[in-house]
């Protein structure tokens, strides 16, 4: 099977979301997934689905336990450079059908990463691995090398009504 390159970009709440249903739906038609989270460390309950699937999913975290705020600092850039590496062993591994760059976009605009060094995984990917990325302000360069482009818009969110991320649903 061919495999695509798609990103899920955009202000709006679901990208992360999108991309594990993708994974999901995968190991349920016996592919293997491999999801590298470059900024997020936290604990989320996604994390206790995936262990249960690990048979088809593997989920490795390489954000920090705190939200980046402002300036990174030099590990945030270590742990960026460490998930790259990842990443890029995983879609050349020959173990993986899929691979999910979570919000490696993310990265980019924060500057952990370099929109070059995504770009050439896409260009260089084996021919049938799918490769998925998330986060917002995806570049127009990784845009314009994907097959597939899909924007979420926030039009309204509750949380502008003071709610919180809630267990099942945002965390």
């Amino acid at each position: 099977m061919k495999g695509y390159v798609q990103i899920y970009t955009g202000d709006g709440k679901g990208k992360t979301t999108a991309a594990f249903g993708l994974a999901l739906r995968a190991a349920g038609a016996g592919l293997k997934v491999f999801i590298g989270q470059f900024c997020k460390g936290r604990d989320y309950s996604e994390l206790k689905a995936f262990d249960l699937l690990k048979e088809w999913i593997t989920l490795k975290q390489f954000g920090p336990k705190h939200f980046i705020m402002g300036k990174p600092k030099e590990e945030d850039y270590e742990r960026a450079k460490r998930a790259l590496k990842e990443v890029r062993d995983a879609i050349f591994s020959g173990k993986y059908d899929v691979v999910i760059l979570d919000e490696a976009n993310i990265a980019i605009s924060m500057g952990l990463l370099k929109v070059e060094d995504i770009a050439d995984l896409i260009k260089n990917k084996p021919e049938n691995v799918e490769l998925v990325i998330t986060g917002r302000n995806a570049p127009k360069e990784l845009i314009d090398l994907a097959d597939l482009v899909t924007e979420m818009r926030e039009i309204k969110h509750y949380y502008k009504n003071g709610v919180l991320a809630r267990d099942g649903i945002e965390k």
